[in-house]
C-alpha cells in the first residue's frame, strides 16, 4: 500500500506516529510562514501543516499544490493548536516531512464541496468529479449498505441469488422495450428485460423455491425524477406461498433495512384496499404521513341550484386544518396552480370556518350558513379550518384532489422526509381499460392471478375482477409491487384471451412459459422492490439520480460519455440495419 492510514482514520491516540497518507488536495491556506492543506480521500479529511522554520523548501513546494492535486505525504502526527470538533481527525494534524505529487490536476469546473456552485448539467458532465463530493459519495455508501443487508436478510431465509439473461425476447405488454440487433441472426432483435418476470417464474417451475436478484432492468419510457431508462430491482419469487406469506416476509425485509441502515424501528405496516386508497386519497400510492382524507359531499350539496355541483358526478373535498386565515390572494394563487395543464382543474370552491364561528364560502349565493354548517360537520372542520372542494367526473376529480392534497401537505410542512409512513395497498383491479387501444390491459402484468372468487367475472364484468396483487408504498412513493402468479396453462390462456391475444399470438410470445406450466408448476408469487427509489427515500432525496453512480438526464442521455450516439457505417452494414432519421 502507498499509505499507512486513510485520511479519516487518525486521531489523538496516534500522536507521535510517523504516517503516510494519499489523497486529493481539498483546499490550501497560506498564513505567513505556515501553509495548511486539507487532504481528502473517501474516508475523510486530514489537515497537513508546512512551516518555513521547519523546512522552507518543503513549504514552498506545498504552495504549488492546487485543488484536486493527488498527493502522497509522510509526516508526524501532532496535536492541533486550534481543534475542529466537527470532524473525527479534528484534534490532530500532520507535520509533513516529505511530499510527492502523484498527479497534478486542472482547476475543477465547480467547487468539490458539500455545497457546490456547480449546476446539475455541469455536474452531470463531470460526474466523476461530482462523485468526489461527500453528499453523493455518502448516497452510494448508503446504497451499498442497503444491498448488503438485503442479501443478509434473504440468505437467512434460504433465498438463492440467481442471475437471469439480459438479452431476451421482446414482448408486447408493459413499457417499450430497448432492442438490440443480432449480427448472427440478421433482421432479428433481442430485447433488454423490463424485469426478469418470466425467468423467475421458470425458476419456480425448476424447483428453486426461493429466488432473489439485485438486477438491472430497462424500460424505454418518458423520464422523470424517479425514473431512469435503466434501473435496479430487488427481484424475488417464492413457491408454495400465499399473499399473506409474501407480505409478512417483505414487510420484515423493509423493517430490517430501516433498523440496520437507519436505526429506525418501523413497526407493523398497515394495509389498505385499493378501493379505499382511491376513495380516501385519489391515489393507489397515498402519502399517509398526514390525514386530510377526502370527504364526498354529493348528498349534502346537490339540488341547491348550483349547476357545477348539480351536474358533477362527484363533489369531493379536503379540510386544510388551520388555513382559514388564507387570504383571497392565496386562495386565488392555489386555484391557478390547480388550473395548470398538468392538473386541469377549471375552478375550486372553498369555505372558511372563521375563528368567530361564522362560515364564509365562495358560493354563499347558493348556500346559507345552516347548509355550510352541514359541510363543516361532514369535514369534521373546526374554527380556523379551510375546506377546499372540487367537482367533476369521479376518476378525474379524485386525481386532481390528490394533487391538491399533496400540495397542501407540502405547504403545511406535513411531508417531513425524516418521517416514514409505509403502507401495503392490496386487491388491485386485475385489468384496466385503455381508451386508445379499445381493450383491457393488465394493471400489473399478464401473469398476475385473479382472486379465485372473481374468475367467473372475467367473461361478464372484467373491470370488476380483483387481482392477488399488492404494492408497498412509503411516503406516497411506490417502493415495490408484486402478485400471486398464474401457474396453470388453462387460466393463463384465459388471461391472454381477455387481454386481446389470439391463441397463436399468445403461443408465439409466451408459449415457452405456458409449455412449462404443463410440467408441474408449483403455486408461486413474488415481489420486486425499486431499489433506486428505496435508496433515495433512505437518503432523503426527491430524485433517484443521486443514488445512481452514473445516471441519465431527462432526455435519457449520459452527457458525460455523450450517449446514445451514432455508430460507424461499417457496424450498421454488419448488423444489416438502416436508419430513416
Amino acid at each position: 500500500m502507498l499509505r499507512t492510514h486513510t485520511c479519516g482514520e487518525l486521531n489523538i491516540s496516534h500522536l507521535g506516529q510517523t504516517v503516510t497518507l494519499c489523497g486529493w488536495v481539498q483546499k490550501s491556506r497560506d498564513l505567513g510562514g505556515t501553509t495548511f492543506i486539507d487532504v481528502r480521500d473517501r474516508y475523510g479529511l486530514t489537515q497537513l501543516i508546512f512551516n518555513t522554520d521547519t523546512d522552507a523548501t518543503l513549504r514552498e513546494k506545498s504552495r504549488e499544490l492546487g485543488r484536486e492535486f493527488v498527493i502522497k505525504v509522510t509526516g508526524n502526527v501532532i496535536e492541533r493548536a486550534s481543534k475542529n470538533t466537527k470532524i473525527p481527525t479534528g484534534e490532530i494534524e500532520i507535520a509533513v516531512t516529505d511530499i510527492e505529487v502523484l498527479n497534478a490536476a486542472k482547476l475543477p469546473p465547480f467547487l468539490i464541496e458539500d455545497e457546490t456552485d456547480g449546476g446539475e448539467e455541469l455536474r452531470a458532465k463531470y460526474r466523476y468529479l461530482d462523485l468526489r463530493r461527500n453528499p453523493i459519495r455518502n448516497n452510494l455508501v448508503l446504497r451499498h449498505k442497503m444491498a448488503q443487508e438485503v442479501r443478509k436478510y434473504l440468505d437467512k431465509l434460504d433465498f438463492i441469488e440467481v442471475e437471469t439473461p439480459v438479452l431476451i425476447k421482446s414482448t408486447p405488454e408493459g413499457a417499450r422495450d430497448f432492442v438490440v440487433p443480432s449480427r448472427m441472426n440478421a433482421g432479428e432483435f433481442y430485447a433488454l428485460p423490463q424485469s426478469p418476470q418470466t425467468f423467475k417464474q421458470l425458476l419456480m417451475v425448476s424447483g428453486f423455491d426461493r429466488y432473489f436478484q439485485i438486477v438491472k432492468c430497462f424500460r424505454d419510457e418518458d423520464l422523470r425524477a424517479d425514473r431512469q431508462p435503466e434501473f435496479t430491482q430487488i427481484d424475488c419469487e417464492l413457491s408454495f406461498v400465499s399473499q399473506e406469506d409474501i407480505l409478512n416476509i417483505f414487510e420484515g425485509l423493509t423493517r430490517h433495512l430501516f433498523k440496520t441502515v437507519k436505526g429506525i424501528d418501523l413497526g407493523e405496516v398497515p394495509r389498505m384496499l385499493y378501493s379505499d386508497a382511491m376513495r380516501l386519497y385519489g391515489s393507489d400510492k397515498p402519502d399517509v404521513r398526514f390525514g386530510m382524507q377526502f370527504v364526498e359531499l354529493n348528498d349534502i350539496v346537490k339540488g341547491k341550484g348550483f349547476s357545477i355541483f348539480d351536474n358533477a358526478e362527484l363533489v369531493v373535498g379536503i379540510n386544510a386544518k388551520g388555513c382559514a386565515n388564507y387570504t383571497r390572494k392565496q386562495v386565488d394563487e392555489l386555484t391557478e396552480w390547480l388550473k395548470r395543464p398538468q392538473i386541469g382543474v377549471t375552478g375550486m370552491i372553498y369555505c372558511r370556518y372563521n375563528e368567530d364561528g361564522t362560515l364564509k364560502s365562495s358560493v354563499d349565493k347558493f348556500y346559507n350558513e345552516d347548509e355550510l354548517t352541514n359541510w363543516a360537520a361532514a369535514f369534521g372542520a373546526e374554527k380556523g379550518d379551510l375546506m377546499l372542494i372540487l367537482a367533476g367526473g369521479a376518476d378525474k376529480v379524485r386525481k386532481q384532489l390528490n394533487e391538491l392534497r399533496l400540495e397542501m401537505g407540502s405547504r403545511l410542512g406535513l411531508r417531513d422526509k425524516n418521517t416514514f409512513a409505509p403502507l401495503w395497498v392490496v386487491d388491485f383491479p386485475l385489468l384496466e381499460w385503455d381508451e386508445e387501444s379499445g381493450r383491457y390491459h393488465a394493471m400489473h402484468h399478464p401473469f398476475t392471478s385473479p382472486k379465485p372468487e372473481d374468475i367467473a367475472l372475467l367473461d361478464t364484468e372484467p373491470g370488476a375482477v380483483r387481482a392477488n396483487a399488492y404494492d408497498l408504498v412509503i411516503n406516497g412513493t411506490e417502493i415495490g409491487g408484486g402478485s400471486i402468479r398464474i401457474h396453470d396453462r388453462g387460466l393463463q390462456s384465459l388471461m391472454f384471451k381477455h387481454l386481446g391475444f389470439s391463441p397463436e399470438e399468445a403461443q408465439k410470445q409466451f408459449g415457452f412459459l405456458m409449455d412449462a406450466f404443463e410440467y408441474g408448476a408449483p403455486p408461486h408469487g413474488g415481489i420486486a422492490f425499486g431499489f433506486d427509489r428505496l435508496a433515495s427515500i433512505f437518503a432523503g432525496l426527491d430524485s433517484i439520480r443521486d443514488v445512481i453512480a452514473f445516471p441519465k438526464n431527462n432526455s435519457g442521455r449520459d452527457v458525460m460519455i455523450d450517449s446514445p450516439s451514432t455508430i460507424a457505417e461499417a457496424q450498421m452494414t454488419e448488423l444489416k440495419i438502416k436508419t430513416t432519421v
